[in-house]
């Protein structure tokens, strides 16, 4: 992030007869008004109206950013913060950690405490799924990774099947750097003994968008499954995601 983006901007000083004038902050949309040069109208349509009616789906990462945050800082909205912070990824901001948030000028401990807390529960309700169907092909499993493909960073996955093949639980094995993670064998398979799970399916993400896997991604793979043989616990698929399209092993008879 360009740390200047988000920076304060020197208050200006106001004339003499403009002081009196200032009574309080501007409304913005995140606290019921319009963005200046909104048309007449715009606030019927505020982020927090239509969460209110239910449709937090149709708002956008920065309105969603704008809404957490509450208010803005002297000289920057809420909105305007949102919009800064939503250059990053969701899956990016999620895994930043507090001191990170501190960083970003206008979050305080009490908004950076907030953000951390509030990205926990969304990667805590990720892994409890409320979908109890059945893991048949990639097109199941990616219905469980949607947030991976445009990830900026690869994230190595492993979903917990049931005896009938149904997601158990989502775990979050490794997040390397731009281009690789590292796994190792005990984190894939520590959490699949612990919760009892009868098979898993191993899924990561390629953030440069090419879905083909590489010859380091056939030799983990090619080990995980000697290891889940040794404990009893079988790889069903791997799958490599990307904006670029899905690749199945198992539909490539990689396995």
């Amino acid at each position: 992030m360009d740390m200047d983006d988000l920076t304060p901007p020197e208050p200006e000083r106001a004339p003499q007869g403009a002081r009196a004038k200032r009574g309080r902050r501007s409304r913005g949309p995140e606290d019921g008004g319009a963005e200046p040069g909104a048309e007449p109208g715009a606030s019927r349509l505020r982020p927090r109206e239509r969460l209110r009616d239910g449709n937090a789906g149709s708002l956008s990462d920065a309105e969603l950013l704008a809404l957490v945050l509450g208010s803005g800082v002297a000289g920057r909205s809420a909105s305007r913060m949102g919009r800064q912070l939503a250059r990053h990824h969701p899956s990016e901001l999620a895994v930043w950690p507090l001191a990170r948030w501190l960083a970003v000028a206008g979050v305080g401990p009490a908004r950076a405490a907030a953000l951390v807390a509030a990205f926990e529960l969304g990667r805590r309700a990720s892994e409890r799924p409320v979908c109890r169907a059945p893991i048949r092909g990639p097109e199941d499993v990616l219905a469980h990774v949607r947030d991976l493909p445009r990830a900026r960073r690869e994230h190595f996955v492993v979903l917990l099947l049931n005896a009938r093949h149904e997601l158990e639980r989502r775990e979050t094995v490794s997040i390397g750097s731009l281009n690789a993670s590292i796994v190792h064998p005990r984190e894939v398979f520590l959490p699949a003994i612990l919760h009892s799970a009868a098979s898993v399916v191993l899924v990561h993400n390629h953030p440069s968008g090419d879905p083909e896997p590489s010859e380091e991604d056939l030799n983990i793979t090619r080990r995980l499954i000697e290891v889940g043989e040794l404990v009893g616990i079988g790889v069903l698929d791997h799958v490599i995601v990307a904006t670029r399209g899905t690749v199945s092993f198992r539909a490539r008879q990689l396995l």
